[in-house]
């Protein structure tokens, strides 16, 4: 393993935490306190992509920057303590570790509030680098030398293969496998129980 130098990316949101009750309990808080209408359980079916792609749906474009700093600003209150790890979280982490690799989270996801919910759930990732979306996840997962990125959305599929990295999808998110599949996924797991004996099997065959 020591040749490998393994670093494994992950995604956030619906790979390793469900923030679907975090999120939608934000939502609902700041259309309350600006007197707006959010479809609260709408917005969290279709995670992934930044908040503003969310907030344009429901704001006039010239308000798009307040509301996102508004919305920032209450989610630690609201979001963090909601959110769960979802099942598999921690082994896959445990299990990059144990490889003698390195794990690091790449999200689209605000940064400071990307570390609060890891924080707050006890996973401690090698490095977390926020505010990258799709494509753009490739400047970090580059500078990191990340040979797999592991995220639940197409967008993810795209990140990893535009920075050259094994595009591994979790089947937990918005998009389904097949959706994954036609995105150029190299590999579709249902969810993070499988990724241990996926990397397992995966180990030798690079070395």
């Amino acid at each position: 393993m020591a040749h490998m130098a393994l670093t494994v990316g992950f995604d956030l949101d619906m790979t390793l935490i469900d923030s679907r009750p975090g999120i939608r309990a934000c939502y609902q808080a700041l259309s309350e306190r600006t007197g707006t209408y959010i479809d609260a359980d709408l917005a969290v079916t279709r995670l992934g992509p930044p908040l503003a792609e969310e907030l344009v749906n429901w704001f006039p474009a010239e308000e798009i920057p307040a509301m996102a700093d508004l919305y920032r600003a209450m989610y630690p209150a609201i979001a963090v303590t909601a959110t769960p790890a979802l099942t598999g979280a921690r082994e896959a982490i445990a299990a990059v570790r144990e490889a003698g690799g390195r794990a690091i989270v790449v999200t689209a996801k605000y940064e400071p509030n990307a570390k609060l919910h890891l924080a707050h759930l006890g996973i401690e990732p090698d490095a977390v680098i926020g505010d990258l979306w799709a494509e753009q996840k490739a400047e970090a997962l580059r500078e990191h030398d990340a040979g797999v990125y592991v995220g639940d959305h197409v967008g993810d599929v795209r990140g990893a293969r535009t920075a050259g990295a094994l595009s591994v999808a979790v089947a937990t998110g918005p998009c389904p496998e097949e959706e994954l599949r036609a995105a150029g996924a190299d590999v579709v797991l249902t969810d993070l129980t499988e990724f241990p004996r996926w990397l397992s099997d995966y180990r030798p065959a690079r070395a």
